[in-house]
């Protein structure tokens, strides 16, 4: 007769691999654990039972239908939420593996980091953040899911840690790596920090080519020069100079290390980075957040929020229930939504609001 699942020691053994890791690791064994108590997973560690709970969730499915950068592309291949998560995933995995850290924790983080983003993107936060009397922020939303709505509004009950990674992840517009970083955050927490820039840096300028708004020799010769003129190469390139330069963060480092490392990236690659960055913020970011189609997407945004919040009987539990506050709710339904649901519910409320800018948007 096969033994008990719990005789197998299975999380017990998991546990012990991670005795390997660098000593400045994140250990699943002695996270700072989760606001309620739970008996432990007999299969999993702690984080790989935080990684499960948010993919399993509608708010991580939601996001294959939100915007990147292209407002509801038309386009089978422009990247969406969706594929940029598991590419900061894929990223940040590479970068702990590397450094001898905790692949588990990284990955967690990186499913849970983006939930919180609106229909249309940063479009979408900027205009909520402006609109709703206390702001709003993506970063913040994510953790308001997985601590509050999420799991049927009681919320997943995540480790310390994941719950850090999120809420951390968010980065100024500039050289963010001068910024000076909490104590408290992790390396697994600082690598996902890197993780998405690098994601989301590569797949922005991908997308931007498959649009037919620049060409590779448009982009700065240095950058091309240092990091390479195609997607892997950047990305090969980056993920190098970030491993090179947080050696000392594995614990195999031969120099002596005077307190906690950091996660950073060498001078050459940082320095293309940002001047790619600038380009980028410059030349895409800004003058898409001027077309017609984003004057469009803050229209939809807007009327959602007013609607809900003059009629917050209509929005679904978990986001409203009797004395709940209309304007949290409306912000917490109307960021949950899709790109296209927006669209749809817009259409609905105010005909001919979208006036026809949406062309892969099915209406009824």
């Amino acid at each position: 007769m096969p033994s008990p699942v719990e005789d197998l020691q299975v999380r017990q053994r998991l546990e012990a691999l991670e005795e390997g890791l660098s000593p400045f690791a994140s250990r699943s064994s002695r996270s700072l654990g989760r606001d309620r108590s739970e008996t432990p997973s007999p299969l999993r560690t702690e984080y790989q039972r935080d990684r499960d709970r948010i993919i399993h969730t509608n708010a991580f499915r939601r996001l294959k239908h939100k915007t990147q950068v292209f407002l509801a592309p038309s386009g089978d291949h422009f990247v969406t939420r969706l594929t940029h998560t598991l590419e900061v995933a894929q990223i940040g995995r590479t970068i702990a593996r590397a450094l001898n850290l905790n692949e588990d924790l990284v990955e967690a983080m990186s499913y849970g980091h983006d939930l919180g983003h609106t229909p249309f993107g940063h479009l979408g936060e900027e205009t909520l953040d402006q609109i709703y009397v206390e702001g709003f922020t993506h970063s913040a939303q994510s953790l308001r899911i997985v601590e509050r709505l999420a799991g049927e509004g009681e919320g997943l009950n995540l480790t310390r840690e994941v719950r850090q990674g999120i809420i951390s992840h968010s980065k100024p517009q500039g050289d963010f790596l001068d910024v000076k970083l909490d104590e408290s955050l992790t390396l697994e927490a600082q690598i996902l920090r890197l993780a998405d820039s690098v994601a989301y840096l590569n797949h922005d300028i991908a997308d931007a080519i498959r649009a037919g708004m620049l060409k590779v020799e448009d982009l700065p010769e240095q950058a091309n020069r240092v990091l390479g003129t195609t997607h892997s190469q950047r990305i090969d390139s980056l993920v190098t100079g970030i491993v090179q330069e947080s050696w000392p963060a594995s614990g195999l480092s031969d120099e002596d290390v005077d307190g906690k490392p950091l996660i950073g990236m060498d001078a050459q690659a940082r320095e293309a980075m940002m001047e790619l960055r600038d380009y980028m913020f410059q030349n895409i970011y800004l003058p898409l957040g001027n077309t017609k189609q984003s004057e469009v997407g803050r229209d939809v945004v807007k009327l959602l929020y007013c609607y809900f919040v003059e009629n917050a009987e209509e929005i679904p539990p978990p986001y409203f229930s009797p004395g709940a506050d209309p304007a949290r709710a409306s912000v917490d339904y109307v960021s949950g939504m899709t790109d296209h649901y927006a669209i749809r519910q817009a259409e609905k409320l105010q005909p001919g609001i979208t006036q026809g800018v949406f062309h892969s948007v099915p209406l009824e």
